[in-house]
């Protein structure tokens, strides 16, 4: 017998957790050479395609940076030392909400693959893929399958000047 996914078990899932509520997010921007790291969701955005730089959100008692560790380490099986705050991000896309801190973060160990989201059900799981992407594949997608970070810029450079508070 042949199991069949359910499609919308991780939309409905994301709106469970996450759906209707301010939600605090860390995320981490990691360059190799003229690529960035990137992670494709599903269940999220109109089209059920989201590709965004690692992350997620803190536990009550962990700090920022600790959460950014854990969260990279879950999504993509790399080990990263946290640098810099560049900027905050406010996400709203209705029922989603969410107050995204940029850091800047550098690799020292580990290896990359496709993580998981240990906040969902195996069979609700969102992560899809996992890889390093060129400025000119991470711009080619819809504006609504990419975060909304890179309305703002026009190079990979231009990714790592953004500061302050973008919306």
């Amino acid at each position: 017998m042949t199991q069949v996914m359910d499609v919308d078990k991780p939309r409905e899932e994301v709106l469970k957790l996450y759906g209707n509520r301010l939600r605090l997010r860390v995320c981490g921007l990691y360059r190799e050479e003229d690529r960035l790291l990137m992670v494709k969701h599903r269940g999220i955005g109109p089209t059920d395609t989201f590709w965004c730089p690692p992350g997620g959100g803190p536990q009550f008692n962990e700090t920022a940076p600790s959460a950014l560790v854990r969260e990279f380490v879950e999504e993509t099986g790399l080990d990263v030392e946290i640098g810099d705050m560049l900027f905050v991000n406010e996400f709203i896309q209705p029922p989603l909400h969410a107050m995204e801190l940029f850091f800047h973060v550098r690799v020292t160990g580990g290896s990359l693959r496709q993580g998981f989201d240990p906040e969902m059900s195996a069979d609700g799981q969102i992560i899809d893929e996992v890889r390093l992407m060129s400025f000119d594949e991470i711009k080619a997608y819809p504006p609504t399958d990419v975060h909304a970070l890179f309305q703002y810029c026009q190079s990979m450079d231009d990714v790592f000047r953004l500061r302050g508070y973008l919306q």
